[in-house]
């Protein structure tokens, strides 16, 4: 199976740099200065589970075509017009798509451009980093990769032979019937524990150290739940406990990547984590003011009128 990797940072290049490591035939689709980056020092993975650095084949948009079977696509939601536009013009022919991106509104898209048949689901449970050097960190120990059929279970052979391959590199992955409903149970998390850092500022286990912040928390979580059950997919009960143990742990330091984004000036995915959970909210006329607020508190940092002192702490 040839794996095309759409990206080599915090999570493209952890999953692509294990499948690399344990023999799967792997090519990164990079910018021209990642690619620099990556023959120059080569990709280097600092991991609770082991560190390692492996010189890998990378190639940009501009270069000879190639035939995939597997396109694993690792961007940000806000860079998904772009990424379709560079694999319409890389693919020689058409592959299948497995998106690990966050929310639910790139599979629409995907399938538009690639075909229903062409698109399956996923999504990637892993904390990481890139450093400016180009270096990949891992948070914590987490990294699962969770994927499915979406169309009439078209490609179930290759993503089988996919996940098979990414269990052999030391990670698991897991193959599911309702891959919409997983990734319904990854949003909901994952909009609480991004409206709650990013609305607060703080670490979970800081806003959870007080009991009015425990009780936003569950109440901000509810809201999720509630568009999630309206939309036809309940998170079970385990799914919930899961999530629950994450974002209610004692003394967590844990935060999304959204603040992390967003405190250093980066692009965030406010939008589609957020943003398109609060519209969905509405279509069911769900009041959502806690996730609603930490929306506007994440769009408000790019207000022309924000306020200088947000850049001072005494």
């Amino acid at each position: 199976m040839k794996i095309l990797i759409f990206g080599a940072g915090a999570v493209g290049g952890y999953f692509g740099g294990k499948l690399f490591l344990s023999g799967s035939d792997v090519t990164f689709l990079v910018r021209d200065a990642r690619k620099k980056q990556l023959l120059a020092t080569g990709l280097k993975i600092y991991s609770p589970h082991g560190d390692f650095s492996l010189d890998v084949k990378c190639k940009t948009t501009g270069e000879n075509h190639e035939i995939y079977d597997l396109v694993l696509l690792c961007c940000k939601s806000y860079q998904l017009e772009n990424a379709i536009k560079d694999l319409k013009n890389f693919l020689k022919k058409p592959a299948y798509i497995l998106p690990v991106l966050n929310g639910l509104s790139h599979i629409g898209e995907l399938q538009t451009h690639f075909g229903k048949g062409k698109v399956f689901g996923g999504t990637a449970h892993i904390a990481s980093t890139v450093s400016e050097e180009g270096y990949i960190k891992q948070l914590n120990p987490i990294q699962v990769l969770t994927a499915g059929c979406i169309s009439d279970n078209q490609g179930q052979n290759f993503l089988n032979e996919f996940i098979d391959a990414c269990n052999a590199a030391n990670f698991k992955a897991i193959m599911v019937e309702d891959i919409m409903q997983s990734m319904w149970d990854k949003w909901s998390f994952l909009a609480t524990l991004a409206g709650s850092t990013v609305l607060f500022r703080n670490s979970v286990g800081a806003i959870t150290d007080n009991s009015w912040g425990a009780e936003l928390m569950l109440r901000m979580y509810k809201e999720c739940l509630d568009v999630a059950d309206a939309s036809g997919y309940k998170v079970s009960n385990t799914a919930e406990k899961k999530a629950l143990g994450i974002l209610m742990e004692p003394g967590s330091d844990f935060t999304a990547s959204m603040l992390r984004d967003l405190l250093t000036g980066a692009p965030t995915e406010h939008e589609h984590i957020l943003g398109n959970l609060v519209k969905m909210g509405k279509q069911f006329n769900i009041d959502m003011p806690l996730i609603s607020a930490a929306y506007v508190s994440a769009v408000s940092e790019n207000s022309d009128f924000r306020s200088g002192l947000l850049d001072v702490r005494s």
